[in-house]
């Protein structure tokens, strides 16, 4: 029955994280059956800068994640204005908000992982154990990198994916669900993010937003090789919230250590899937322990 309720309140944890992503496919349903007196892209445009300006108001977001996701806007932005030159997908409509094909607004779904990754960061409060941040960062740059480069030298995804995988080894995010406390591997964390992204992609395509070559036509299922690339993608996401949230240290939670701690932060040892007992009126602490915030 605990079990149960558990993953009740971790699914509804779960849906609160997704607000702005909810919205924003919520505005492309709207948006393809409602005439609107403004382009389809433009009137997006507006509903999403809305959408971040409201979670900023009512503080559902910091100013400091607002940041970070107008950063998740401006790579995505990049990368969107590179694939759609080069006839990887298209935007179907016309837009006065549209550069090179592309239109502004998205940028704004490239963001949603952000703020999905920032507000599920707070919700569960989330911590990262034996977290290489150098290498990780390093690794996350050429997988951004190699979506360029695939098109004129030997696509190097699998290797650099094996390389993540060595450098997550032992690895491993905290969270709470009630009163409890719960880990899993980093890596199995970015490949539930890219499948549920992937389901994401094929609503997105389905609702007209954008389009691949082959869906044209008539539409059909985003080819699961997208799985494997956004899998990829969420570590980009994940280094820069980390790099934001290693810079807050305590500001979700006085007296814990430092967000993100490295392989020479101590801990106590935890059996995989194993649980924590915390006191309903105590503060989480992320390692429950004095952990050493120092970086690589």
């Amino acid at each position: 029955m605990f079990g149960c309720l558990q993953f009740l309140r971790f699914g509804l944890l779960e849906l609160v994280s997704c607000l702005f992503p909810a919205f924003l496919f919520a505005g492309l349903a709207i948006s393809k059956y409602v005439d609107l007196p403004i382009a389809r892209y433009d009137a997006l445009l507006v509903y999403c800068l809305a959408l971040t300006l409201l979670f900023w108001v009512v503080r559902l977001e910091t100013w400091r994640e607002v940041a970070v996701i107008f950063g998740f806007h401006l790579v995505g932005l990049a990368l969107e204005l590179f694939k759609v030159r080069i006839g990887s997908w298209q935007y179907p409509g016309d837009a006065v908000t549209k550069i090179g094909g592309v239109p502004l607004f998205a940028g704004f779904m490239y963001a949603a992982v952000g703020s999905y990754i920032c507000q599920a960061w707070r919700r569960f409060d989330l911590r990262v154990s034996g977290y290489r941040p150098i290498a990780t960062t390093i690794l996350a740059a050429l997988i951004y990198a190699n979506f360029f480069t695939h098109h004129w030298i030997a696509d190097l995804r699998i290797p650099i994916a094996i390389a993540l995988l060595v450098v997550l080894r032992g690895t491993w995010v905290f969270y709470t669900v009630g009163v409890r406390r719960y880990r899993m591997p980093l890596a199995l964390s970015f490949v539930l993010i890219g499948f549920f992204l992937w389901v994401a992609e094929n609503f997105g395509t389905f609702l007209d937003a954008w389009n691949y070559p082959d869906q044209v036509d008539v539409w059909r299922l985003v080819h699961p090789a997208k799985f494997g690339a956004w899998a990829l993608l969420v570590s980009m996401s994940f280094v820069l919230v980390a790099s934001v949230k290693a810079l807050e240290g305590r500001l979700y939670h006085r007296g814990t250590p430092a967000t993100v701690a490295t392989p020479r932060a101590t801990e106590p040892t935890m059996p995989d899937a194993a649980t924590l007992p915390l006191d309903n009126d105590a503060e989480i602490s992320p390692q429950h322990g004095n952990a050493n915030p120092h970086r690589d």
